[in-house]
């Protein structure tokens, strides 16, 4: 979790130290962002390992480009939004596959309002294909629209929304497969 008692004044030194190559400084940053940087990769890449590597090398390319940071939005935005790159870059290189779909092909997921436990969704989400997996995270959980989602990854609106519906059924089908969903309309 993002340090809360960070300001922007706090990170705005913070930043100013670390382009002045204070070790000191960039391990403030790296202990107020670490963590929720670690989840955001975690939940991406659905590896321990390989989310401990792309954070690794994504805060490398924060201390390298800091110098580029120009306050325009967030500090934490903007080494998210290197975070995420950074994952892209290790599912690309590891085969991360889209499925181009026609609109007739889109899967219909009931709405109906069901409770579930954290960790329940979390190791549902965990066993979602990677392509999938990355939009319903990027969608769902970092808050990206399906235009920013289809830049990111080099794929189309269309086919970022078809990905997004076909992971929301996927991951009901896991969670009743589990035995997570009763299932009252059969």
């Amino acid at each position: 979790m993002i340090n809360s008692l960070t300001t922007v004044a706090e990170d705005s030194k913070l930043v100013q130290q670390c382009i002045a190559g204070s070790r000191d400084a960039q391990y403030m940053l790296y202990k107020n962002y670490n963590k929720a940087m670690y989840n955001l990769c975690l939940r991406i890449v659905g590896d321990q390992s390989d989310a401990e590597d792309v954070l690794q090398v994504a805060f490398v390319q924060v201390f390298t480009k800091i110098k580029e940071y120009r306050f325009e939005s967030t500090l934490g935005a903007w080494i998210k939004r290197i975070v995420v790159n950074n994952c892209i870059n290790h599912l690309r290189k590891n085969s991360l596959h889209f499925e181009s779909i026609g609109d007739n092909d889109i899967a219909v997921v009931d709405d109906e309002p069901v409770s579930f436990n954290v960790q329940t969704i979390k190791l549902a989400i965990n066993q979602l294909p990677e392509g999938y997996r990355t939009i319903f995270c990027l969608y769902i959980l970092e808050g990206y629209d399906h235009c920013e989602i289809a830049q990111i990854l080099g794929i189309t609106e269309s086919t970022s929304k078809s990905q997004y519906s076909r992971a929301k059924a996927k991951l009901c089908q896991i969670l009743r497969e589990n035995g997570s969903i009763n299932l009252i309309y059969q």
